[in-house]
């Protein structure tokens, strides 16, 4: 977020979270013939049978991998720290566990999702169990007993079980000496298959979805209750969505804070009006609208009360599908600073008021008039919109937007909720929904409805049975990759729904495969390293999806913030022919846990695919290439872009012999390339004296060609040499004046 002024912008921080852990879908079959691999059992191993089935039968059927290998574990007790419960399951033999000397003790493991259970393996230290049950539980609070003794040897027990749980556990009654109990290892196997319930789509929204009909009482209380809540909690774990069933509401001014979203339930906005106005607004931070991060409205029709709605945000903010019989103010009460957003597939029948929005992108959308602007407005698809002016007015304008799908949304086919996923279009122009709606329409029970407290197993088997997903507003932690591997499939998230990846995992990949729709998720990095945090195909991925491509829509990214995260990549794009749709990719400036080495991230966005459209995109603050574009043919309709405030000096930013890093290099390999309305921002607030060479980096070819790009000094800290490579003039002073090319080469 920037200043139109030389005073320093203040700027507060990102979330908390909730839990998901994640289990691959190619995991879930357990290969291999008949007993654990790992070290021979010892002469006087025994194996002993819990079930109606032989040990040599069931060993047979059940396979020779390890499920609580490497899974998280818990004890009762620990001897001393360097004998922990994970000593246990982490498939070294020379590691182990050991209790505090005193009955009861148990050790478990979580499996991550349920499964049918067909083998526990003990293998004891000289210091054993001689009373103990194995126990099973989908909750990790309810458990059923799968096999106990009375009369245990120690050594090494093989133990065939029948049964089923997420969380399975070794319940120790009596001890066999006076030391505690002691494992070397604990060993689970598991199979998947009859006896394990199939995920279940449809059901409730959950707590956080608030839903009104014209009817209810109370709804202005309830919106503002929501408001007071959420109108200062930039970086809390709360998640909310309302939703108004189709018809009339009057009198109602619905206002918007944080991880907030607004939508009606219709399939056209007009099925949902409101008398009144969806309103965000800046009190909060005393007029300035650069920080109105993270909420949403989509899918309603506005008679606004004084003939204009106020719609004052910046990034992440998305206007979709909005229909305003009358104007739009993009600027707070007072025309505070102001940040830029995003507005697709609305009509807004009187005139957009720009005023104080450092920048804005619209897309496929019919509006009565725009008026003002400040750095880099662009325009694609918009009926009325103003005539190309750039630099000044600093307008840029195409007739159409090449490629655009809009993004699925829940609505209501009488009682019952379906979501409607619209269909691709190509050289667009004003909104989707004139006439008949074109896409396809999909029931939710064809959606599993991802809930806090869903572990991310369950999404992954989910998946894997062919169920879409409908994250509902929370904050979610995931041990491993959600893995999207059906083409076609929907990961729909509501509420600002967040994602956060655990222990260095990359938080959601999707295969290489047609017509994956990804939208309305905030992925949040966690403090261990990600390689990244949306991976868009594997490396190397060369499938063509010209026909269906996949779609990221308000897919926004975080790195620190909430706390310290780390992430190699924001996003990653290996997939050809993505269409990336409105994201934010953030490397946290304000908040906590944020500095230099504190939340390091190198990029924001990599894209390697062929083919890929972006269309408002946001990258800010990484400490190398914000963006890296080495795919043949990209596209690149309105890019803004802050370079990293914190660079300690000079040499923390040189890349080679050129200074700094460009906020958006195209690969030197790269043949063909196109850019519309790009626009980067300077601002050292721990080095003002740091230059950078140039905004924006690309190959000298006739097909790599940019059209009105700025580069900023804001109030001097720091400045730019060129634009791109070395054309343009260089930022000086301290004026905050924009250097601009109007066409390269």
């Amino acid at each position: 977020m920037r200043l139109t002024s030389a005073r320093p912008r203040p700027r507060p921080a990102p979330i908390a979270r909730i839990g998901l852990a994640l289990l691959a879908a190619a995991a879930l079959a357990l290969p291999g013939p008949a007993a654990f691999a790992g070290p021979a059992a010892p002469a006087g191993a025994v194996s002993v049978s819990a079930g109606a089935a032989s040990p040599q039968g069931a060993a047979a059927a059940c396979g020779a991998a390890d499920a609580a290998r490497g899974r998280p574990a818990t004890a009762s007790s620990v001897e001393n720290a360097g004998l922990s419960a994970a000593n246990a399951v982490d498939g070294d033999p020379g590691t182990r566990w050991s209790s505090a000397f005193a009955d009861p003790q148990w050790l478990q493991v979580d499996l991550g999702s349920v499964r049918r259970l067909c083998r526990v393996e003990l293998v004891w230290e000289a210091a054993y169990g001689r009373s103990y049950r194995i126990e099973s539980s989908d909750d990790g609070t309810t458990w059923r007993t799968l096999y106990s003794t009375a009369n245990a040897t120690g050594g090494t027990e093989t133990l065939t079980v029948s049964g089923s749980g997420r969380h399975v556990r070794i319940a120790g009654l009596a001890r066999g000496t006076g030391y505690g109990y002691s494992l070397w290892e604990f060993r689970v196997a598991a199979t998947d298959g009859p006896g394990v319930p199939p995920v279940q789509g449809g059901g409730d929204l959950g707590p956080n979805v608030l839903v009104f009909d014209p009817a209810t009482p109370g709804i202005q209380a309830k919106a503002d209750e929501v408001f007071r809540k959420q109108e200062a909690n930039q970086f809390g774990p709360e998640r909310y969505a309302l939703l108004f069933k189709p018809g009339g509401y009057r009198n109602l001014n619905v206002q918007l804070g944080f991880y907030t979203s607004v939508a009606g339930l219709g399939l056209k906005p007009d099925d949902t009006t409101i008398d009144g106005d969806v309103t965000v607004d800046a009190g909060w931070f005393n007029g300035n609208a650069t920080q109105n991060f993270w909420r949403s409205a989509e899918n309603l029709a506005l008679n606004p009360v004084s003939g204009t709605d106020r719609w004052a945000v910046a990034q992440a903010a998305p206007f979709r599908r909005m229909h305003v019989r009358g104007g739009l103010d993009l600027a707070p009460n007072g025309y505070g600073w102001a940040s830029g957003g995003y507005i697709a597939d609305s009509r807004i029948d009187g005139g957009v008021g720009n005023y104080s929005q450092q920048q804005w992108y619209t897309r496929d959308s019919a509006i009565g008039g725009f008026s003002n602007g400040v750095w880099n407005q662009v325009f694609s698809g918009v009926q009325g919109a103003p005539a190309q002016g750039f630099p000044n007015p600093p307008y840029t304008t195409l007739d159409t937007t090449p490629v655009s799908r809009e993004k699925p949304f829940l609505y209501l086919d009488g009682n019952e909720y379906r979501v409607f996923v619209p269909a691709k279009r190509t050289d667009a122009r004003g909104v989707s929904w004139d006439g008949a709606p074109q896409g396809t329409s999909r029931p939710l029970t064809q959606f599993y409805l991802v809930k806090p407290g869903a572990t991310a197993a369950t999404v992954n088997t989910a998946l894997a049975q062919g169920l879409d997903l409908l994250f509902t507003p929370g904050v979610y932690h995931v041990d491993r990759p959600i893995e999207v591997t059906r083409p076609g499939t929907v990961v729909l998230g509501l509420g600002l729904a967040t994602v956060v990846p655990d222990n260095g995992v990359t938080a959601i990949r999707v295969a290489d495969v047609d017509g994956v729709r990804l939208a309305g998720l905030l992925v949040d990095a966690g403090p261990v390293a990600s390689p990244s945090l949306v991976q868009v195909g594997p490396d190397g991925a060369a499938a063509d999806h010209a026909a269906d491509p996949t779609t990221l829509q308000d897919v926004f990214v975080r790195v620190g913030g909430a706390g310290p995260g780390s992430a190699t990549a924001g996003i990653v794009v290996n997939s050809d022919d993505v269409v990336i749709d409105h994201t934010w990719i953030w490397r946290a400036d304000h908040g906590a846990g944020v500095g230099w080495t504190v939340n390091p991230s190198d990029y924001g966005l990599l894209v390697r695919g062929d083919d890929v459209l972006a269309t408002g995109l946001f990258v800010e603050h990484f400490k190398k290439y914000d963006v890296e574009w080495t795919g043949e043919r990209g596209r690149t309709i309105f890019f803004q872009n802050e370079i990293a405030y914190d660079a300690p000096n000079q040499a923390a930013v040189q890349n080679g012999a050129t200074k700094g890093f460009a906020a958006y290099k195209v690969g030197d390999g790269v043949a063909v390339h196109e850019g519309w309305g790009l626009g980067s921002y300077c601002y050292f607030n721990v080095d003002p004296t740091i230059r950078m060479d140039h905004g924006f980096e690309a190959p000298v070819r006739p097909g790599v060609r940019f059209h009105g790009l700025s580069v900023v000094s804001l109030g001097g800290n720091g400045q730019f040499e060129h634009v791109i490579n070395g054309t343009g003039a260089a930022t000086s002073g301290t004026s905050t004046t924009p250097s601009t090319v109007v066409s390269y080469p």
